[in-house]
């Protein structure tokens, strides 16, 4: 599989009242072209930050060390005309509240036909054409009707398929798909997905998947990552990660997962609160919560462990490896089972 995506050692600081503050600390990873990378963790461990880094929407004065590389060029490098080209042909954003990233006061077609307008410079007919093929593509009937509606006339889910129709116009060979089912309710966010997954197969397209579910990445994305306070903890092959996570952050995630064939008096839950980039103590960011901590977790922050085809951010491994395991097991067997 050719690597489309590189993100070399990515560190990323932020003026914030008047000092520079770290967000992204030490981020490397590679997506192939076509596959699908998972990005999870809780609010604040970087995963729209990484996205919003890739596509160089960072705000002025940010200090960026480490490399960006889109098919073996820097992004960091791009001007004007090829950095133009990049955001509007090889990589799209799919955001997390669509309402938000739409013009109230332009309709439904302005937003779908502007882009191709400017930079392909299709003629105005031949774009609200393409416009109509693409809203029939995402599911949306009466398409010519949609293109004269608002913003404010469309549901959650059939404005962020609008979303996803603008975003696959130009055939990116890159998707940043920063949270995009997150406002929806279960039924509208599986056709969402599900929309997603045959554009992406359709068009060859790359995904970068940001979301806060596990089970969503698991079942989206060829293989996830797991940050926390801007750094990466865990990368695994999605299925394996569920079965057999090499990081004691992982492991309590997914503990703490509710299951629809398990009832519980209360899920398991991290202690602490979540910590971010700059608020990292010294060692082991996640260390502070958990459990499994000794003091050599402390003593420097631990390098990305390979285990594998896959990677641990964590000092113990693989010897804590099956103390995990059994401890999920013997979790798993105090549940009440649900009759079926």
């Amino acid at each position: 599989m050719n690597t489309l995506l590189e993100v070399d050692g990515l560190t990323v600081r932020l003026p914030v009242a008047g000092e520079l503050r770290t967000v992204l600390r030490d981020v490397s990873f590679s997506l192939g072209s076509g596959s699908t990378l998972g990005l999870v963790g809780e609010s604040g461990s970087g995963k729209s930050m990484t996205v919003r880094t890739i596509a160089r929407l960072l705000p002025d004065g940010a200090d960026v060390r480490g490399g960006v590389r889109f098919d073996g060029a820097e992004v960091f490098d791009l001007r004007t005309d090829a950095l133009r080209s990049y955001r509007a042909k090889d990589v799209a954003m799919i955001f997390q509240d669509a309402r938000a990233h739409t013009n109230p006061v332009r309709t439904i077609g302005d937003f779908l036909t502007e882009t191709m307008r400017t930079n392909n410079r299709m003629p105005k007919a031949a774009a609200r054409r393409r416009a109509q093929e693409l809203l029939a593509e995402v599911g949306i009937g009466d398409p010519e009707r949609r293109l004269r509606q608002f913003p404010h006339e469309l549901s959650g889910g059939l404005l962020q398929r609008v979303m996803i129709a603008a975003s696959v116009a130009a055939r990116p060979r890159l998707v940043l798909a920063d949270e995009p089912t997150t406002a929806l309710d279960v039924t509208t966010q599986a056709e969402v997905m599900a929309i997603l997954g045959r554009m992406q197969r359709e068009y060859g397209m790359a995904m970068l998947f940001i979301t806060h579910d596990l089970e969503l990445a698991g079942a989206v994305c060829d293989e996830t990552i797991v940050l926390y306070a801007g750094q990466v903890m865990e990368r695994q092959a999605s299925v394996r990660l569920h079965q057999d996570p090499l990081h004691p952050y992982t492991a309590a995630l997914v503990q703490a997962r509710p299951e629809i064939d398990r009832r519980v008096d209360r899920l398991p839950a991290i202690t602490g609160h979540p910590t971010t980039a700059y608020e990292a103590p010294d060692g082991c960011a996640f260390a502070p919560r958990c459990r499994f901590a000794e003091e050599r977790c402390r003593a420097g922050v631990p390098p990305l462990l390979q285990i594998g085809p896959s990677g641990t951010r964590c000092v113990r491994m693989p010897g804590l490896r099956g103390q995990m395991v059994r401890q999920q097991h013997i979790g798993s067997r105090s549940n009440e089972e649900i009759p079926r």
